[in-house]
């Protein structure tokens, strides 16, 4: 008799369905944030969704428990990833105060064009990758705009999105018996403590103001937990490079979502790259390889 349930259900699913939740979340979730600036700075909003994230995981998975049976190295790994968490949330927002989301996406898609490349083994894969990065500089190129420390930190983000994929990706299939999701759950929790120096005292007013409060918790649950789970999900069945590929197609999530929550409009040009991003992710087929068992070394495209 199959199996059925939940469980059966995200086991059946393909691995790039988890990408596309993920993706939608990615910036679904800051869109909102960004109609939060009016009641809570940048560094208040990015603490609060930690938090808030950090709380669902500790109800949910117990992470204090992950890391007292992991060993040093595992540990180490967790706490690099936390920290790249809150790193990355803090400068994410701070660029999004300052610049357009759909610029940012962009941004950050720069430097995981380098994991990209690193799986391209196929002529069929390298017309993907040149499909994707054409279509992502047509963007960048039209909305390459802003505060120069906006693009600063929108920089900054994308170096540790890059990071992000390699720490998470790691964790999903290369951690001795950490199951990936535990593992997030454990790094969410770091990256709690990390961000509370910063972020404590522009958070303080959600405290006293129940709606900006519970928008700020549904900002957490919408870009920490459902996001991040689905690229566990996703990288646990999924190449490094593929995985990195795929992430092209965020800024063309993030261009339709300014469309519909920030009326963020796009010219033809634009909407011309996102139909290259596209393109890439129809093209790209990843190479038939065993997904590797924890601990055993790692297969690539």
């Amino acid at each position: 008799m199959p199996h059925t349930g939940p469980r059966a259900v995200l086991s059946a699913a393909p691995p790039w369905t988890y990408f596309i939740g993920s993706a939608v979340f990615h910036y679904l979730g800051p869109a909102f944030a960004v109609l939060l600036f009016t009641a809570l700075a940048p560094l208040g909003v990015a603490a609060l969704r930690i938090w808030s994230a950090a709380l669902v995981f500790a109800l949910w998975r117990r992470p204090w428990r992950t890391l007292a049976r992991m060993d040093a190295a595992s540990r180490r790994t967790i706490i690099a990833w936390g920290a790249v968490l809150a790193a990355m949330n803090v400068c994410f927002y701070l660029a999004i105060a300052r610049v357009p989301l759909g610029t940012v996406a962009a941004i950050e898609f720069l430097p995981v064009i380098v994991l990209a490349a690193l799986g391209a083994r196929t002529v069929r894969n390298l017309v993907a990758l040149v499909a994707a990065v054409g279509g992502v500089y047509v963007l960048t190129g039209i909305r390459l705009e802003g505060e120069p420390l906006g693009l600063a930190f929108a920089f900054a983000n994308a170096v540790l999105f890059a990071a992000y994929i390699v720490l998470a990706h790691r964790t999903a299939r290369r951690l001795p018996g950490v199951d990936g999701i535990d593992g997030l759950a454990a790094a969410m929790l770091v990256a709690c403590v990390l961000v509370a120096p910063v972020g404590v005292w522009q958070a303080a007013p959600a405290v006293f103001e129940p709606i900006t409060l519970a928008a700020g918790i549904g900002v957490g649950i919408c870009s920490s937990v459902i996001p991040y789970v689905c690229d566990q999900l996703a990288m646990a069945r999924m190449a490094r490079s593929t995985y990195a590929l795929l992430v092209a197609l965020l800024p063309a999530t993030a261009t339709v979502i300014g469309i519909a929550v920030l009326r963020q409009l796009p010219s033809l040009a634009e909407l011309a790259g996102v139909a290259l991003v596209v393109l890439s992710v129809a093209v790209h087929r990843e190479s038939a390889t065993k997904v590797p068992q924890k601990g055993a070394p790692e297969c690539s495209t």
